[in-house]
């Protein structure tokens, strides 16, 4: 009897978190179908700046950034852009590491990242 009413219990459990309204993505996991465009710019002389735009709003861009300048040991910052919204902004050319970092931590697919310039 208490294993009986244990299985309803739980089953009812599972049925109150399922919600049939939901899309198909969760074979994707936490991951964003976006694209993601990684830039880079030049400023004066020999300094650069990386900017990261494409990143989905269910992210938090600024702990996103907080993660980068700890990673990259490098300073950043969120500024908003009238023609791609949010983008985060490195200083140097830290395309590469972005890449590998959101490949890791699973937010892109291989597909999902472009990189541009020089």
């Amino acid at each position: 009897m208490l294993a009986t009413s244990l299985f309803l219990y739980v089953k009812t459990y599972e049925l109150a978190f399922l919600d049939p309204f939901t899309e198909a993505s969760s074979e994707s996991g936490n991951r964003q179908e976006a694209v993601i465009h990684i830039r880079i710019q030049q400023r004066n002389g020999r300094k650069t700046l990386t900017t990261v735009s494409g990143i989905s709003d269910a992210y938090d861009k600024k702990k996103l950034v907080k993660v980068f300048k700890k990673q990259f040991a490098c300073n950043g910052t969120v500024v908003e852009h009238p023609e791609h919204g949010e983008v985060i902004q490195l200083q140097g050319d830290k395309r590469n590491s972005i890449c590998e970092f959101l490949l890791e931590i699973n937010l892109a697919k291989k597909g999902q990242l472009k990189v541009h310039g020089f």
